[in-house]
């Protein structure tokens, strides 16, 4: 076999396509959207390379339309799951030595699938079965994943290019293995990107996978599959299944051979995961990597000096896009005294001219949130809010799931820091503002910092760059991702790498070569030239 020192093709982010009306993208994901919609899917599960239907499934329909069906997926049993571990433990044995740039070459093609063929099809899988508009889904289905795995191969290059020093007298370096053992993707529902992330990562590193994604994200997930059997990814390397998170977790968690967790998702379930995991340790082969991003409640924070237009267009974009249903979604704001009348007026006159209802018809800016479940719990919130006496709604409040799960975009006013909303996490279209006297910008900070126990987002507009320095040092430790002077969403690989501390996360920033350091066990190899022949050393000459 021929070697070489290979460099890899530069990463560069994909473009954004506008959907403009009239224009050919519009029109083809329109045409795209209408197929999928009225055709009946069927998702099997995916082991070992085969498509595996068990007879037991459960129903997909758009939240946006709730009756509507889209298809049907597999759900899996206790013997699926042992299947998948004993499959790809079986193929780890010729992926993990397979060379690492025939890996990046199946990678690679995978993102030129996604960005060409296959971005209508994931572009209109996610505006149906996550109720995403198409802006949303460009950014998320086609263009973060393909920055995702494009920017993953350079990072992939640069680690392997890492090696220590070395001397005449010996030759030392690194090699970087899979982790022995396979890995578990548990992934979310509001970003496709994600969902084809954390599984294909650890994949490129060498590593083999069971895959988990959210029951709410099972229509997309299928395309990603499509696209990764279509890439070349071998049979059992990123093994698919769906059915009973408590089954399929205690399943491979109970394996001697698992190794690592790859977690996006709530926090309450990640502390549950890390529980169990602790209290497997003596099983276990190795200690299990354990990486999660988990909750937020993110925060927006106006100075004095802020332009109200300026933090009125940072609320209405960071905690209504996708319904707020983003981890770095705005969902708690601080605005200052002498420019809160103007931000009210503002942000009322945005949310009185959005526009909600199908992502099929492109006017809309809002669709729906994922489902019932969801959209119960933010109807609780936003009744209680109307009837407590320290809040109010300064616009939006009214819901329908009559045919979609629609909660109209909602500003909750409150009296009070602590208050209730202002310290859940919600996820949905919901924020909540607190006003602060002017001058009491520092104590308003420390407030920011000690209300919520997670540290995902946040965002600081000031013209003050005093203040802009106070708030950076004051809230180090509040956020992973922060923004001056612009909303606290819409992280881009390769620019901001993205993830968060205290609840929010173990903060190793998905869209960078840290997280993927964290898929593989370095090995040290010294080689020495001339090999000693006698113990002693100078300083024990006579």
């Amino acid at each position: 076999m021929g070697k070489g020192f290979f460099n890899v093709p530069i990463a560069i982010n994909e473009p954004v396509k506008s959907y403009t009306p009239g224009s050919p993208e519009r029109e083809a994901v329109l045409k795209e959207y209408k197929k999928m919609y009225n055709e009946k899917v069927n998702v099997p599960l995916y082991i070992n390379g085969k498509h595996i239907e068990t007879g037991n499934t459960r129903t997909m329909s758009p939240p946006h339309d709730h009756q509507h069906i889209l298809g049907e997926y597999h759900l899996a049993e206790k013997s699926h799951v042992e299947e998948a571990i004993s499959t790809a433990l079986e193929a780890r044995k010729e992926w993990s030595q397979m060379p690492w740039e025939q890996r990046a070459g199946i990678f690679l093609k995978a993102a030129e699938l996604i960005a060409g063929p296959y971005r209508d099809k994931i572009n209109a899988a996610t505006m149906l079965g996550q109720s995403k508009n198409i802006y949303q889904a460009e950014i998320d289905a086609a263009c973060e994943l393909i920055d995702f795995l494009r920017y993953n191969v350079q990072y992939m290059s640069d680690i392997y290019q890492e090696q220590p020093e070395s001397t005449s007298d010996a030759w030392n370096r690194v090699e970087y293995r899979p982790i022995e053992g396979f890995t578990y993707a548990v992934t979310p529902f509001n970003f496709t990107a994600i969902a084809g992330n954390l599984p294909s990562c650890m994949a490129m590193m060498g590593n083999v996978v069971i895959w988990k994604p959210s029951n709410n994200q099972i229509f997309s997930a299928k395309v990603i599959m499509d696209v990764f059997e279509e890439a070349g990814v071998p049979a059992g390397v990123i093994n698919v299944v769906f059915g009973n998170p408590g089954m399929i977790t205690d399943t491979v968690m109970a394996s001697p051979d698992f190794s690592g967790l790859h977690y996006t998702g709530s926090t309450p379930v990640f502390q549950d995961l890390w529980k169990q995991i602790g209290n497997n340790i003596t099983n276990y082969k190795t200690y299990p990597r354990i990486v999660g991003e988990t909750g937020g409640k993110d925060f927006i924070v106006a100075h004095k000096t802020a332009d109200a237009k300026q933090v009125a267009t940072a609320i209405s974009r960071g905690a209504f896009e996708f319904q707020g249903q983003k981890c770095s979604a705005a969902s708690r704001a601080y605005i200052p005294s002498n420019i809160w009348e103007d931000v009210k007026k503002y942000v009322i006159e945005d949310v009185k001219s959005f526009k909600m209802g199908s992502p099929e018809n492109m006017d809309n800016f809002i669709t729906a949130v994922i489902n019932e479940g969801s959209f119960d719990k933010l109807a609780k919130y936003i009744d209680t809010a109307k009837t407590d006496k320290d809040a109010e709604i300064v616009v939006g409040g009214n819901y329908d799931k009559s045919k979609g799960y629609f909660i109209e975009p909602t500003v909750i006013l409150t009296t009070n820091p602590k208050y209730t909303t202002m310290v859940d996490e919600l996820f949905g279209p919901v924020i909540t503002i607190y006003v602060y006297d002017q001058d009491k910008f520092s104590e308003t900070l420390k407030l920011v910092d000690e209300t919520s126990p997670y540290a995902l987002t946040g965002a600081i507009l000031s013209k003050c760059r005093y203040a802009i320095v106070e708030a950076t040092t004051a809230l180090q430790n509040s956020a992973g991702n922060f923004y001056i002077n612009d909303k606290p969403t819409g992280a881009v690989v390769g620019q901001q790498p993205f993830g968060g501390a205290r609840a929010s996360g173990t903060n190793d920033k998905a869209g960078s070569a840290q997280n993927l350091m964290r898929w593989i066990s370095p090995r040290l190899i010294k080689e020495t030239f001339v090999t000693p022949v006698d113990y002693r050393y100078p300083f024990l000459g006579e």
